[in-house]
């Protein structure tokens, strides 16, 4: 039985990720639990600042890698007199939040288990209302932005049907734009991305992604051959055999994979 929302053991909560899914799914791990009141979802970091001054959340479910401003960035622009209790959400494995495990910082690994959840849930409340305890947990979070050696690279969420697929970034050959869709390429299917083109390459911002086309983004690391079909204008062939004409106005990202 779900909780009045007046009830003090009620937790307030906002979902912070760049990835629908990801928000969607936590949402719905969320609301099986029924002292948490979910207030509401933010896709970047600055989106995120704005909701918290204004809904208060008791506890934010923080992505730590995020368009715009991080989740570091995040925690380094919290003021004011209401600062919430932070609960990083992350894909890293163990080895890659280290930085966190020295302290009394909160992390729950995607995909996110019902009981891990509940647990993160009884310390944010444990630490509502003991602001002292709440701001050196967010310092900390800052701080970790400094020392953390958690790898770079983004997960690629893939639909087919109505399976996700969880990718390494290393897996996809290319992104491939048509009209509203957009297809992740790898060595062995196609799988529907869930997010533009720009928003991949943005969320991506690694330099083995190369934008090629204004419908086509691919690793540079799956490059086998290059050919000139003019001056300017290349065709080039990845891994699978699947070849791409590079634009004019691309061309340029084309010289930077010959400079490599």
């Amino acid at each position: 039985m779900r909780l009045p929302t007046m009830d003090p053991r009620v937790m307030k909560a906002l979902i912070v990720d760049d990835e629908p899914i990801a928000r969607r799914v936590l949402r719905e791990e969320l609301e099986q639990l029924s002292d948490v009141q979910i207030v509401g979802e933010a896709g970047d970091g600055r989106e995120a600042l704005q909701k918290i001054a204004r809904l208060q959340p008791d506890m934010v479910f923080l992505d730590l890698q995020m368009p715009v401003m991080s989740g570091f960035e995040v925690a380094r622009n919290l003021n004011g007199p209401h600062v919430p209790v932070i609960v990083i959400v992350t894909a890293f494995d163990q080895h890659a939040i280290e930085a966190f495990e020295a302290g009394a910082v909160d992390y729950l690994l995607k995909p996110v288990g019902e009981a891990r959840l509940q647990r993160a849930v009884e310390r944010a409340r444990n630490l509502r209302g003991r602001p002292v305890e709440i701001a050196a947990q967010v310092d900390k979070i800052a701080a970790a932005a400094q020392t953390s050696h958690a790898p770079r690279s983004r997960k690629v969420v893939g639909r087919s049907g109505e399976e996700y697929f969880l990718l390494d970034a290393d897996e996809v050959l290319a992104f491939q734009a048509e009209r509203e869709l957009v297809w992740i390429v790898t060595a062995k299917q196609r799988l529907l991305a869930t997010q533009t083109l720009r928003t991949i390459e943005e969320r991506l911002g690694e330099p083995q992604f190369q934008r090629v086309h204004r419908n086509a983004i691919v690793n540079v690391n799956h490059v086998r051959k290059m050919s000139a079909l003019s001056s300017q204008r290349w065709l080039i062939t990845l891994s699978n055999s699947l070849q791409l004409v590079v634009s004019k106005r691309q061309a340029h990202n084309i010289r930077k994979i010959l400079q490599g």
